[in-house]
């Protein structure tokens, strides 16, 4: 323990305050981290996320940008150490270094979970790579979801990440109220696409005529594509034209099921993922993907690509798909297999439980470990 620690301790037992460690968690509302912390509730006391326009006021699910993130905030918060998420993209390298400075001055240790070793919503990688050299070598300890990961991170960085696999997402109490029953198969089978507000790592034209060649050979098969209004409105934010035009002829041809719709809420968004058989992941790079693991929890099956570590998160069925490839017949024979087996991937609840007391665990004993 530091100095400056053990002088945060001593006012703490003489203030009568709480004894657990307080983390400063960036972002803290964020699902995933909020399931980081036991079921029960107990464990570290995570700082809620300040109101970015109100840097004092804390908002709970209040999180863009990260008030957290600033030096000045870092420099007269009260917490014991610094575990960093998300919510970094728009920082320059520069004012990450002030913020690390800012932590190994006040002798704060700095936690950084790689989720992404390219970010999703970067066109090209040397803006994040430019943040990973900065927040990687600095950090006092590194935490990674996969075991590819970790060595990615060991061969660019000569770093040592410890692998903790990811939580659920839906939350425990409603899986089984939402996961649908697969026991006997429905004379529908629904593949699903989900284009978002096209990140820019998703690559969806380049797999949808293959995709309708593939459900359309399947008897009782549909393919879904859900976009947002910014990617199909003709005054979008995120127009696309040549995959608007697209989507809505296979949609007037009877090719797809087209849903257009804003960003959809929880409860709607666990609905249609449950309603899918198969959940197909469009992008051709990436990391880790949330999105599987709802999937997981809700018993939909996912079709991932070979780019990223999705394979390594959990069963998959996978496709040739990255930023250079494309192969059609390995996306027509996943979606063949997953039609003709009805594979059941998904955690159950009790799985979901004991991982999330394994994943707490693990995160308690680091903190604990880097904070005495």
């Amino acid at each position: 323990m530091t100095d400056t620690q053990a002088l945060l301790a001593a006012r703490r037992i003489a203030d009568g305050r709480d004894q657990r460690l307080r983390i400063a968690s960036v972002p803290s509302g964020h699902v995933y981290v909020r399931h980081l912390s036991p079921e029960s509730g107990s464990g570290p006391d995570r700082l809620p996320d300040p109101d970015p326009s109100q840097p004092t006021t804390p908002a709970g699910a209040v999180w863009w940008p990260p008030v957290m993130l600033r030096p000045e905030w870092a420099d007269s918060a009260d917490f014991d150490l610094f575990h960093l998420h998300f919510g970094f993209d728009a920082c320059d390298p520069s004012e990450l270094a002030e913020l690390v400075a800012t932590l190994k001055r006040r002798g704060k240790p700095l936690v950084f979970t790689v989720h992404d070793l390219r970010n999703p919503h970067h066109l090209s990688s040397e803006a994040h790579d430019a943040q990973l050299d900065v927040l990687i070598p600095a950090a006092d300890a590194l935490v990674t979801l996969t075991a590819g990961a970790a060595s990615e991170i060991r061969r660019r960085w000569g770093r040592e990440a410890v692998v903790i696999p990811h939580p659920h997402v839906v939350e425990l109490q409603d899986i089984s109220r939402l996961r649908r029953d697969r026991s006997t198969p429905d004379t529908e089978f629904r593949v699903g696409v989900h284009v978002k507000s096209l990140r820019p790592s998703m690559a969806p034209l380049r797999i949808l005529p293959t995709l309708v060649r593939a459900v359309a050979g399947l008897p009782g098969a549909v393919l879904q594509v859900n976009a947002h209004h910014d990617v199909m409105d003709a005054d979008g934010r995120r127009r696309d034209d040549e995959l608007a035009g697209y989507l809505q002829s296979a949609a007037a041809s009877g090719d797809l099921d087209l849903r257009v719709h804003d960003f959809l809420p929880d409860d709607a968004l666990w609905a249609y993922l449950s309603a899918l058989d198969v959940s197909v992941l469009p992008y051709r790079f990436g990391t880790h993907s949330g999105w599987m693991e709802a999937c997981r929890d809700l018993g939909t099956t996912v079709v991932a690509p070979t780019c990223g570590f999705y394979a390594e998160q959990g069963p998959v069925l996978s496709y040739l798909h990255d930023e250079d490839r494309f192969d059609p017949d390995s996306l027509i024979a996943a979606i063949a297999t997953a039609y003709r087996e009805r594979p059941a991937f998904g955690a159950s609840v009790e799985q979901r439980r004991d991982q999330r007391r394994m994943v707490a665990a693990a995160h308690d004993r680091l903190y604990e470990s880097l904070a005495r």
